[in-house]
């Protein structure tokens, strides 16, 4: 089946598989997996409707603050389940445990989260378009050739 005949909705699941913002098929990242060398390269365009994923020099940058806000609501997300699983005392130092677990957490998922937040970084700018096939992408108005890749 042809990818350009699919219509495919706008959908949080598509954040999460690092797909194209505006037309919700085409992957972002070169590599599929995200713990395998080369993780964060990204496409220059998407393969299936041709959006741009660099928007200007250093847009990326921005996707640091996406990547702490998630982040710090993984963080209170195991805080709240290990407090009602297992519970929190300084006594026999579980809040301790907790702060090791967290910590191997966080770390265990980071390629995925630095994947993710770029994809959701990029998604705040480039909107979802229903009829893609028909509406050519933009090229970027700021973006200088000679900067590119420079970070």
């Amino acid at each position: 089946m042809d990818p350009k005949s699919i219509k495919k909705p706008p959908s949080i699941l598509n954040l999460f598989q690092s797909k194209c913002p505006r037309c919700r098929i085409g992957d972002m990242f070169i590599q599929k997996n995200p713990y395998s060398k080369g993780f964060m390269k990204m496409h220059d365009r998407c393969e299936v409707c041709g959006q741009y994923f660099d928007l200007e020099v250093g847009f990326y940058y921005g996707s640091g603050y996406v990547s702490y806000a998630i982040t710090v609501a993984l963080s209170a997300i195991s805080f709240v389940a290990w407090w009602i699983i297992i519970g929190i005392s300084y006594d026999d130092n579980r809040v301790f445990y907790w702060l090791l677990f967290n910590a191997i957490l966080i770390l265990g998922l980071q390629p995925w989260l630095m994947r993710l937040s770029r994809t959701v970084w990029l998604a705040t700018f480039v909107k979802y378009d229903p009829d893609w096939k028909d509406h050519p992408a933009e090229i970027p108005e700021r973006m200088n050739e000679t900067h590119k890749h420079g970070w």
